[in-house]
């Protein structure tokens, strides 16, 4: 049952990226979205207007930074600077996609951090705290002066597979590179399975080559865990890999489908039999391949905003609750 909140200082906004998804956060938490307009101009800047008081309230407001990645930004820092403005008394920012998060450190020479340069612009805008999920990297956090609360995916996914019985020591689950390995160590905690990891060099980016696979996966139900699937060319080549090492079947589970560029195509071709993702980007139609399967992550940010508002930790959504 929905924890829901009476505060009548709650309110929950939302922008344009992810409205299905507001309305699902909204609902658990018991309050109705607030009231609020985004217009552009003819050169396209963004005009929005708040169309109703909020003058002492704690404010949370829900935004994908998702393509178009700039817009959503823009729209954000814009509704936040509204927000404070109208003083608001703490504006949380709820982010279930935080874009620009694969650019979280200087790779090379003259790069920027641009996650920490949208850290800061989030903060100089007037947010007070920020509601996240799944960060590409952890260390995100830490680019905040201001509390961040990380949700996680992961026991919403194990949920979907142990609903369908994926457990035990006939599923693998499967990181696609050495840096997920944590990630795919936490589901395999959930599912009581074993983990492998594909070991692959990346010659240019979107680009990456598969060499092998540290594991066993002959004969086992393998499901590839990552964050999130950009453009599907690791995703496919890493289930290929697994089909040609034996694998039973391929099943794949990411918390943010981006699905940019050919990643639907990509998919439907593979060897893949399901795509298992999270609503914390909204899907095009033409993006809804038949092998996807949507869990939603309202309730859970529903529950971690009633959390927050009452001062309790948000750490118990993490158990294991979601097991059947």
């Amino acid at each position: 049952m929905p924890e829901h909140y009476a505060d009548p200082k709650l309110k929950i906004f939302a922008l344009n990226s992810n409205k299905p998804l507001a309305e699902k956060i909204a609902a658990e938490v018991g309050v109705e979205l607030g009231k609020s307009s985004v217009k552009r101009f003819s050169d396209g800047e963004i005009q929005i207007n708040i169309e109703e008081s909020i003058r002492g309230d704690d404010i949370y407001l829900v935004q994908s930074t998702s393509a178009p990645v700039n817009d959503n930004l823009m729209e954000l820092l814009i509704m936040i600077d509204a927000l404070k403005r109208a003083s608001a008394h703490t504006i949380s920012v709820v982010m279930p996609y935080y874009g620009y998060a694969r650019q979280d450190r200087k790779a090379r020479s003259r790069e920027p951090i641009t996650a920490k340069l949208v850290a800061n612009m989030l903060e100089r805008a007037g947010a007070t705290r920020v509601l996240a999920l799944d960060l590409h990297a952890a260390q995100i956090q830490g680019f905040f002066d201001i509390p961040v609360d990380h949700l996680m995916g992961a026991p919403l996914l194990a949920d979907y597979f142990l609903r369908n019985e994926y457990t035990g020591e006939d599923t693998v689950v499967v990181s696609p590179d050495h840096g997920g390995v944590t990630r795919a160590r936490k589901l395999a905690e959930f599912l009581k399975a074993p983990i492998a990891i594909i070991d692959k060099r990346r010659p240019r980016p979107n680009v990456a080559e598969v060499m092998n696979i540290v594991g066993q996966v002959d004969g086992k139900h393998c499901i590839i865990i990552d964050d999130m699937i950009d453009t599907a060319g690791t995703i496919t080549l890493a289930a290929a890999a697994l089909k040609n090492a034996g694998a039973t079947e391929v099943l794949v589970a990411a918390t943010h489908a981006i699905f940019s560029g050919p990643a639907v195509e990509r998919l439907e071709n593979s060897v893949i039999e399901q795509v298992v993702v999270t609503d914390s980007i909204q899907l095009a139609e033409d993006k809804k391949l038949d092998k996807l399967v949507q869990v939603s992550v309202g309730p859970l940010i529903g529950r971690a905003i009633t959390r927050i508002q009452e001062n309790k930790p948000v750490s118990p959504l993490f158990e294991n609750r979601f097991k059947k």
